[in-house]
């Protein structure tokens, strides 16, 4: 089978990419505005990265940019999280997804795959959610649109991260979709990936792995944390105190458990720290807290680094969504009517399909 074609929009470092790569997959044009992640996507994934912005770019006219047979992308995520305000579908980012569907207007993909953070499910008392996926589906010839809500804990990934993923599939395809099943954890009799299991000879690795600095007070904060605990274990007599603060501040590692979500920027304490040793954890601890490989190498500053891993999509967490969509591109799949689908879909109350994306 020829590899299926990929364009990739709001690629970051390639974590998505490296996902359905692993599977088999090329990625034939790619696009970010950030300068040093582009420098990683190129380093890592090939040199078909366009930096900029992607409001200024017309797939409808640019003919730079090839057809493909998958649109894959995280579209910008921070006014949907559930860490900040929600401004959602009115802030300055919410509306990029927007350029998400003119790509995938204009190319008119088999499938596509849009991520993004939990908190889109709840922004703009749910209408953000309801907003994209009808604008998905009413694109030419017409799409099925399926988003499920993944924790890639369970997918194989050292760390609890939900993220929902938006897969939509053109419907004169036939290809009847659904979402793979989680691959561990109780109900699957194979256990999670633990912090312990990802750091495993992790010291020997060279590159992304330096040392951050660390002051002799947050070393005495540190030791009064047990494992997998955070902040709110200071006792509250204790000069070091601190409160008001949300939970991944000052959060040590348990290692027999997935790690918890890896963020990409913060200040004091916002870094993730190790267990036993008392200090902040390196970029390719986190980096293999992400499921990126040794050998996948990230170009920038320490601060810089850092961002790239924590905005990135853990590739090993869809890896499964990737060979579950492989038989779409190989024609090995028995055709239905997806008109039918999409049709029951849409006779759908929203409700019931907010239900359906959770569950």
């Amino acid at each position: 089978m020829k590899k299926p074609k990929v364009i990739s929009l709001f690629s970051g470092c390639g974590g998505l990419d490296l996902g359905f790569h692993n599977q088999g997959y090329e990625t034939i044009w790619a696009n970010d505005y950030a300068h040093w992640a582009c420098e990683t996507f190129k380093k890592n994934l090939g040199d078909v990265i366009v930096e900029g912005d992607i409001e200024k770019i017309d797939p409808y006219t640019d003919s730079s940019i090839p057809d493909c047979d998958l649109i894959l992308g995280g579209f910008p995520c921070q006014d949907f999280s559930m860490i900040w305000k929600q401004p959602g579908l009115n802030g300055d980012r919410g509306n990029l997804y927007k350029s998400f569907l003119r790509f995938v207007d204009a190319k008119k993909p088999k499938a596509f795959v849009a991520e993004n953070v939990k908190g889109l499910l709840t922004a703009n008392k749910k209408k953000a959610i309801q907003q994209i996926i009808e604008d998905f589906e009413n694109i030419t010839p017409g799409y099925v649109v399926k988003a499920k809500l993944y924790n890639f804990a369970e997918y194989g990934v050292p760390q609890v991260r939900e993220r929902v993923l938006i897969v939509g599939i053109r419907v004169d395809t036939g290809f009847d979709f659904e979402h793979p099943k989680p691959t561990h954890g109780a109900s699957t009799g194979r256990p999670f990936v633990t912090a312990g299991d990802a750091l495993k000879n992790v010291k020997e690795v060279i590159h992304n792995n330096e040392l951050l600095k660390i002051s002799e007070k947050t070393k005495t904060m540190l030791s009064m944390i047990p494992e997998g605990g955070n902040f709110t274990d200071i006792p509250k007599d204790s000069p070091y105190y601190v409160k008001g603060m949300i939970s991944h501040v000052y959060r040590r590692l348990n290692l027999n458990e997935p790690s918890k979500t890896i963020i990409a920027a913060g200040g004091g304490g916002t870094w993730g720290y190790h267990y036993p040793e008392p200090r902040a954890l390196t970029n390719r601890e986190r980096a293999r807290i992400q499921s990126f490989p040794d050998d996948f190498i990230f170009e920038g500053s320490t601060t810089e680094v850092r961002r790239q891993i924590g905005n990135a999509v853990p590739p090993v967490g869809v890896e499964e969504l990737a060979k579950t969509l492989l038989p779409l591109f190989s024609k090995d799949y028995e055709a239905v009517n997806l008109n039918e689908v999409r049709d029951n879909l849409l006779k759908m109350s929203f409700k019931d399909r907010l239900t359906s994306i959770t569950n």
